[in-house]
Formats: structure tokens, C-alpha cells, sequence
């Protein structure tokens, strides 16, 4: 009987997962969580000119890329979920200079991407035919009942 050998791991052999091990961050699971993100920008999300860059101060991987052909540039902090944050480190990645997404990545390869940014953004109005109907007819009612 001939022992069969399991197939190469194809994550370690992928140039993406290369370029990131040889930025020699300590961190095994931050780089198997940024090839996550890397594989998922490029391959699902389509990004453009998605790359890894090392951040040092952090020793974590990061990536840059844009959404689009003429989006801007994009720091994506991909991390695993159960890893906490430091308002410095959000701030030592905001200070690139680029907007950032932190990408939260579950033990599934679930992954949730959200914006950050650099002080308090309001959010846009609500899309669409809405109105505020049942809050004025409460308020009249309200109103009413108290004369």
C-alpha cells in the first residue's frame, strides 16, 4: 500500500503570502488574517493595485490599494477579531496619510470591513422615499393628550 502525501499548503506558496512573510512581522496570525484580506480585496472585491506594506511600529502587515482604477489610496489594518486596538495604533495608521479600513477577521474567514477616520463624521441622510410620518403623528398625539 503506497502512503498518499497531503498536497502542498497553496496559501504558502502564493506570491502574495511570500512578499508578506519576508517583511518578517512576528506576528503568524496577523499575516495569515492580511493574506485573508489581501485574497479577498483582489479576488471577490476586485481592488486595484492592492499591496503589503510593513508597519514597524506596530509590527503588523498592512495593505494599500484602491477601490477603483480612480479611487484614492486605501490603508487596510487587517486584524483577527478576538485583537484588541490602542487608540495610538488607529493613529499611527491614520497618520499615513491615506483613509483607513480596519478589516476584522473571524476564525470562519468571516471579514468586516469599517471605516475609520480622523475626528467625528456625520452620517449621509437616509436614501430613498422615507418620511417621518409615525414620529409626528406620535408627537401630535403626545401633544394633544398633554393639553
Amino acid at each position: 500500500m503506497m502512503s498518499q502525501k497531503s498536497p502542498p499548503n497553496w496559501i504558502l506558496q502564493h506570491p502574495a503570502y511570500e512578499r508578506m512573510k519576508k517583511l518578517e512581522v512576528e506576528d503568524n496570525e496577523q499575516v495569515h488574517v492580511a493574506f485573508l484580506a489581501y485574497m479577498d480585496l483582489t479576488e471577490v472585491r476586485r481592488w486595484k493595485e492592492v499591496s503589503c506594506v510593513k508597519s514597524s511600529e506596530l509590527q503588523l502587515v498592512l495593505l494599500e490599494g484602491k477601490e477603483k482604477e480612480e479611487s484614492p489610496v486605501q490603508t487596510i489594518l487587517p486584524l483577527p477579531v478576538h485583537r484588541s486596538l490602542t487608540h495610538k495604533s488607529i493613529r499611527q495608521v491614520l497618520d499615513r496619510g491615506f483613509p483607513m479600513l480596519l478589516c476584522a477577521v473571524a476564525s470562519d474567514s468571516t471579514m468586516v470591513y469599517q471605516r475609520m477616520t480622523d475626528g467625528l463624521v456625520t452620517p449621509d441622510p437616509p436614501a430613498g422615499p422615507f418620511q417621518d410620518v409615525g414620529r409626528r403623528k406620535h408627537r401630535k398625539r403626545r401633544q394633544q393628550q398633554l393639553s
